[in-house]
Parts: structure tokens; sequence; C-alpha cells
């Protein structure tokens, strides 16, 4: 690929994504968008790169950039997250939300959905103690495709074997063929839309905990900084932030502080912790 090309996709999807690739990607950008050139039958990267300078072709833009920021998920990816929420952040918003028993969660990024799927199988194993309560579990991703299929809820075999217990494979899915879908009552306990983490936030709304799990890896520090600051708009005093654990606030925005003992877990700046 010629320099000036990977500097435009580079600037390109920086642009409409946040995500940041550095010249050792190269090989990242190549794979990805030649399918992408075979969709628009076009004869490689080369071609691709003039018809976007000359073009400007909205859809075509689209393409590249799910082609560039659609990420692999899982069902209960890294298990520790859930085992936290439903240890220490479930009780703590059970007991500060007895009023309104009302309580809104966010998937960031939600690529297919497994993240906010998960979410509702730890809430609905709560029975009784939810009870009366409304929970919301938003889940939003920049890839129409990726909000499509979190929207259907059907996962290959190989999908609801990567971390999904036996037992919840069962009780919340449907066989179909060599594949599985989230029953229809079940499916419903989570909301998909397509939405850009570098856009206007506050239509979202509020949210008792957002999860933004291994996201900001890919943005430069102003990016992760102005998403940060929005998120911290859109939690109340008690809310609760999750990062990747790879991932931290520390010199990136004062807006958050971690959660004393609780990695990944994050709480706003000046607030004491309720959790």
């Amino acid at each position: 690929m010629k320099v000036e090309d990977f500097d435009m996709f580079c600037t390109l999807l920086k642009q409409r994504s946040g995500l940041v690739l550095t010249k050792d990607k190269a090989y990242l950008l190549e794979s990805r968008l030649m399918p992408v050139a075979r969709k628009w039958n076009l004869k490689g990267l080369d071609e691709l790169a003039q018809v976007v300078r000359t073009r400007k072709d909205e859809e075509l833009l689209r393409d590249i950039t799910e082609a560039m920021t659609t990420n692999e998920s899982s069902f209960f990816r890294d298990q520790k997250p859930f085992d936290q929420f439903k240890a220490v952040v479930l009780p703590a918003l059970l007991a500060t939300r007895q009023n309104k028993k009302h309580i809104r969660i966010w998937s960031a990024a939600c690529s297919s959905g497994q993240e906010a799927y998960s979410l509702a199988m730890v809430l609905n194993e709560e029975g009784a103690r939810l009870a009366g309560w409304r929970i919301e579990i938003i889940g939003t991703d920049l890839s129409s495709e990726m909000v499509a299929k979190a929207k259907a809820g059907v996962y290959t075999q190989f999908e609801v074997q990567r971390g999904l217990p036996i037992t919840y494979l069962v009780k919340y899915f449907n066989q179909m063929g060599d594949k599985w879908q989230l029953k229809d009552e079940f499916r419903s306990r989570a909301q998909f839309r397509e939405y850009n983490l570098l856009s206007d936030l506050s239509p979202l709304g509020q949210f008792d905990v957002i999860f933004c799990r291994n996201v900001l890896i890919y943005f430069d520090q102003p990016t992760k900084t102005k998403v940060l600051e929005a998120m911290a708009k859109m939690l109340p005093p008690d809310g609760v932030l999750y990062l990747g654990g790879a991932e931290t606030v520390l010199g990136i925005t004062e807006k958050f502080k971690p959660m004393d003992g609780q990695r990944g877990l994050y709480t706003l700046s000046g607030v004491p912790a309720k959790v």
C-alpha cells in the first residue's frame, strides 16, 4: 500500500471513529479493506483509495469504517467484571435505587451484543430480588452490521461455546440448525442502536452503570479524554464506569478515580464511593 493511501485511510478512520492506526498496523488495514474493495468491484486498495478521494460516497465510507472497527466479543468476557457486577455493583444499586426501582446500564461499543446479553442473564438469575424493578440495558455500536446482529441474537456454535455456561445455553437459547438464537422473551431484555462515541452522547440520557471495556485502547489520548469526560456527565454521583483490565483513567482525565480494591471499576472523582 502506498504511504499516502495509508495516511489517507488513517485520517479517515480517526475522524469517523476515533481509531488510531500506527504504521505497523498496515497489514491489518490491508486485510480488512480488501473485502471492501471486492464488494465494490474494485481491483485493489489503490483503486479503493482513489474512489474514496474522488467520490466521497457515504455508503463506501461506512463500509470502510465498519470493516476496521468491528471487534471480537464473547459472552462473559473475562468473567471478573460480571462477578463484580453481581457481588459489588448490583447490591449497592438495589439499596440506593429502592424508591424508584429503576436501573439503566449502557454497553458502549457493544459489538454483536454478548456483553449486554451476559448482563441480562446475570440480572435474570437474581429472580425475586428484582421483582418490580425496571432494568434497562442499552447497547450501542458504530457498526450497523453489529447492531443488526445483536438485535437478531443469533450466534454460531463457536460463539456460544466461548464463555457461556452450558446451563445458560439451554435456558436462554433455541437451536436453529447449526446456530443458536436467544429466546424472544429474553432478547427483549436488551435494546440496541447505532451510535458513535465521538458524537454528542447526551441524547442517550443518564446511566447508573457504563460498560466501556477494551474500547479506549484504540483511541489517542485527546479522544480518550473527550469520551471519558462526556461519560462522566452521564453518570449520577454514585454511578460506576467499567473499563478494560489494561485500561486506566490516570493521566487522561480527573473526572474519574479507581474504585478501591476493584480492578477495572471507576467512580466519579470527589464523590465518596458508596459501592
